[in-house]
């Protein structure tokens, strides 16, 4: 079938993007819609534009050069899309492609003023807006300038600024076709923006409408603060009326001019109450028509609104669904567990067959709907307590929804919050063989589990996976291991609260539980202290494996001298860690045992920077300090009033959080070592879908549900356009950030810090881990770049137990994200780390490389001169 080069906006709508691009697309869609207005036009098609491309000299070899440039080599974008654009717009239009323009020109009024905008086919989608990113040209008059202005859109599309956000997003150059809008243009009273969801916090139920006078021009390009109304249930909620000082106008014999307004009409509203009111309930209509929240560009004339663009929020946090229409209150569980970032759909339909609580699924992340236990007065309390003191950010964004009257319906009271897992709130003995019972039981479990996986495949291992789940549900649930882990947590806010009540200490449990026996997390970072020992007294292979490229080095390491004692001792490691790696909630994330070029940099790190024996007298370290600690305050507390008394209370609670603080970190590791016997499974049945030609590569496999991929196996059918529009929306979700509260309106709520004792321009977040530390910032973003000499403050977005390696190396700790009782804060107190987290855009505010002092205690950091 020929494409035509140009076409109506009535003929086309959301299904033509591939011809006319999304804007064109949109547009052809709102002519369908009944009561909106579309100034009339039609689009050139996307054929046009590749035979322009096609014809032109070289444009191929340039856009294969463009593709292969990296996202910040600005200079070398700047020279390459300026030499694209200048052979596109030097290309001639052939004769029968400009005939086809003019023809549609004579139909529509050849010398009318038309709008000529570009109208890409990565634009204006539900997961990418490209707002921006190519040109649009108004008021053009006459065919040789209407011409014109289509050979300037085509170009647009390789402005740096657009070259630069494929690059970033992802989007193949040769795969984005460009068409162009012309349509007649429109000579408004006034215009602007209409977000039928509040762009800033989300809520769904809240539009936005922004307006100035003349063309949105001068609203679009910044010139002119636009007149803001808020508006909620048919009704103005909120109003802003700003000193608009300058207008767009057109220009007699084509484009615009910006006039200045008249002093007296200046602060006039550009729309009254009842025309916003009238704006939004049309927003409505083509919201509801296009199934998502809209960005619409409108213009007013004579009292009638006419639409000129709309297409999809992409900024927006998607809502989890819900099977009703009642409020609920979402927590984000990436916040909980160190990864905010989005999960492939077979790791987040495995979190959420392994939990134990009902996850609901948003924007690639994971959320628990914690409405029922915010509805009922005491179990309210509770919760709040308990969030609160984990997390302070997250407890006051749920405040902050509580505070609105109605929003979350009371239900009957239940009695307090209750220990989860069934555990009873009897505590239990101060006993290690508590926690050895629990370690054991689990060692024995994924034995078993590996044992009897072996020999499974086909249907009958997703049978026996399911099965399986369930006993990892009961292990994640165990009373027993729920009181032991509640033990250590309630142990460390007793002797937090009642020794700075006695003592005036703040957080001293962080020096009491320093190198606390049995924590599984900060034995696996003194562990590869281990490793650089034996690999430090052999040169070349220290030279070997800072050349390493990929993951096939251990079976060459035993050609060299010392190699095979280097192999046996990272075999080791990888035998006891080696199911870690960053984002271990996602199942689909490559573990250290499957890529161990992973850990080179920072075991090469350790190799150099620290001595013999380092582990062990760290350890040692932190183990005196914690026994001195203990003596100096039961000295203290001896000699106040009831001193015995006290004395001894502490004293018994000091043993009792050193028995099992450090058992918190065990049950993750018990996780996610189930985790890669799953994994190391459910590959072997990929590999033969991929054999038998199901499935094109492995990864295909991790775009697909746990129950869609059981599916698979039993009908050797896969869907594959189902699997590349769920790599999409995977790349897409990239660019969101997961609120830690969410409602159902849409609402995206992080919450605030409520303090006035910091020092002014200081960064406020929670202290996890006490003392002040100054030193060099490392703002690092990738474990496998990890380059840190001794004295770095490593400053970071979040840290799993996968970070811990870097823990030995550095002297102290800042992440955007995290709590009191998250891995990092555990891990920091262990080591006696300095540590504040939940510092809002850590790493946007810190640059790399300048001096930073860390208050551990008081909880900011303040950047140095």
């Amino acid at each position: 079938m020929i494409e035509p080069y140009v076409v109506d906006l009535r003929e086309v709508d959301r299904t033509s993007v591939a011809l006319v691009g999304g804007k064109g697309a949109n547009l052809g869609g709102l002519t369908r819609i009944d009561g909106v207005r579309v100034p009339a036009g039609f689009c050139v098609t996307t054929a046009a534009f590749r035979r322009i491309v096609a014809q032109g000299p070289a444009i191929g070899d340039l856009l294969d050069e463009l593709a292969r440039l990296r996202p910040d080599d600005r200079e070398a974008i700047r020279v390459l899309s300026a030499e694209v654009r200048q052979r596109i717009e030097g290309t001639a239009i052939p004769d029968d492609l400009a005939a086809a323009i003019t023809r549609a020109l004579l139909v529509h009024g050849e010398q009318s003023a038309y709008a000529v905008r570009s109208s890409a086919t990565a634009e204006d989608m539900p997961t990418a807006s490209f707002a921006g990113q190519q040109d649009t040209y108004l008021n053009v008059q006459g065919p040789t300038a209407v011409l014109a202005h289509v050979g300037r859109c085509w170009a647009s599309l390789f402005t740096e600024r657009a070259v630069t956000y494929r690059l970033r997003n992802g989007f193949d150059h040769r795969r984005v076709g460009m068409a162009v809008v012309v349509q007649q243009m429109v000579f408004p009273r006034s215009a602007g923006i209409l977000f039928t969801a509040d762009p800033v916090t989300g809520n769904r139920q809240v539009a936005t409408v922004d307006a100035s006078f003349g063309l949105g021009e001068a609203l679009v390009s910044g010139r002119v603060n636009p007149d803001v109304f808020r508006v909620r249930d048919g009704a103005v909620v909120d109003r802003a009326v700003a000193a608009k000082q300058v207008a767009v106008h057109a220009l007699p014999g084509g484009g615009t001019h910006e006039v200045t307004i008249d002093s007296q009409r200046q602060e006039q509203p550009a729309l009254t109450d009842e025309q916003a009111l009238r704006l939004v309930r049309l927003g409505r209509r083509i919201e509801a028509r296009f199934g998502c929240p809209q960005d619409i560009e409108w213009c007013l004339v004579d009292d009638d609104f006419q639409i000129v663009q709309s297409r999809p929020i992409t900024t927006l946090f998607p809502i989890p669904v819900a099977d009703d229409q009642e409020n609920h209150i979402y927590l984000s569980v990436g916040h909980q567990q160190m990864m905010t970032d989005p999960m492939k759909p077979l790791g987040l339909s495995m979190w959420q067959l392994t939990a134990m609580t009902p996850m609901h699924e948003a924007g690639g992340r994971l959320f628990v709907d914690a409405t029922r236990m915010l509805a009922a007065p005491a179990s309210r309390a509770s919760f709040l307590e308990m969030t609160g003191r984990i997390d302070p950010l997250t407890g006051d964004a749920l405040r902050t929804v509580l505070d609105r009257p109605g929003f979350v319906p009371a239900l009957p009271d239940s009695g307090p919050l209750r220990p989860p897992g069934g555990a009873t709130a009897t505590p239990i003995a101060t006993d290690p063989a508590i926690v050895t019972q629990l370690v054991e039981r689990n060692e024995a479990s994924v034995a078993a589990l590996r044992n009897d996986i072996a020999p499974l495949t086909g249907p009958a291992l997703f049978d026996f996976l399911l099965k399986a789940f369930d006993e990892h549900r009961r292990d994640l649930g165990d009373p027993l291991s729920m009181q032991a882990i509640m033990a250590g947590m309630q142990a460390t806010w007793w002797l937090n609260d009642r020794l700075g009540e006695w003592l005036g200490e703040r957080n001293a449990a962080d020096t009491l539980t320093l190198s606390a026996p049995g924590n599984v997390t900060s034995e696996m970072g003194l562990a590869l202290l281990d490793v650089a020992d034996v690999i430090r007294p052999h040169p070349e292979v220290v030279a070997f494996l800072r050349g390493v490229e990929d993951d096939g080095f251990l079976d060459e390491l035993p050609k060299l001298a010392g190699g095979a004692e280097a192999r046996d001792a990272i075999e080791a490691y990888l035998d006891r860690y080696g199911m870690r790696c960053v984002g271990e909630i996602d199942i689909t994330r490559p573990r250290w045992r499957e890529r161990p070029a992973t850990l080179l940099p920072v075991l090469l790190d350790n190799v150099a920077n620290f001595a013999p024996g380092a582990a062990q007298q760290r350890f040692e370290q932190g183990r005196q300090e914690a026994q001195r600690k203990t003596r100096e305050v039961l000295t203290r507390l001896r000699a106040l009033p009831d001193g015995e008394q006290k004395a001894d209370e502490t004293e018994r609670m000091i043993e009792r959080v050193r028995t099992f603080v450090g058992y918190r970190e065990y049950p993750k590791y018990g996780i996610i070592s189930r985790y890669f016997v799953y994994k190391q499974a459910l590959l072997r049945e990929i590999e033969r879908l991929v054999r038998a030609d199901v499935l094109r590569e492995p990864e295909d496999a991790f775009y697909l549900t746990f129950q869609e991929l059981h599916d698979v196996v039993r009908s050797h059918r896969v869907d594959h356009t189902l699997i590349r529009q769920r790599r999409d929306a995977f790349r897409s979700y990239h660019a969101l950030t997961p609120p830690r509260v969410l409602t159902s309106e849409g609402e995206a709520l992080t919450g605030a810090y409520r303090r006035d004792d910091v020092p002014a321009g200081a960064l406020v977040g929670l202290p996890v881990s006490a003392g002040t530390i100054e030193g060099r910032a490392r703002v690092i973003l990738d474990l496998a770049q990890a380059h840190l000499e001794p004295g770095d403050i490593l400053v970071t977005a979040h840290t799993d137990p996968s970070w811990t390696p870097l823990f030995v190396a550095i002297a102290g700790l800042v992440t955007e994200v995290g709590g009191l009782m998250t891995h990092g804060a555990v891990i920091a107190r262990e080591y006696g780390l300095p540590a504040v987290v939940s510092v809002v855009d850590a790493t946007r505010l810190i640059a790399d490389g300048q001096r930073i002092r860390v208050h551990g205690s008081d909880g900011y950091v303040e950047i140095l001169p």
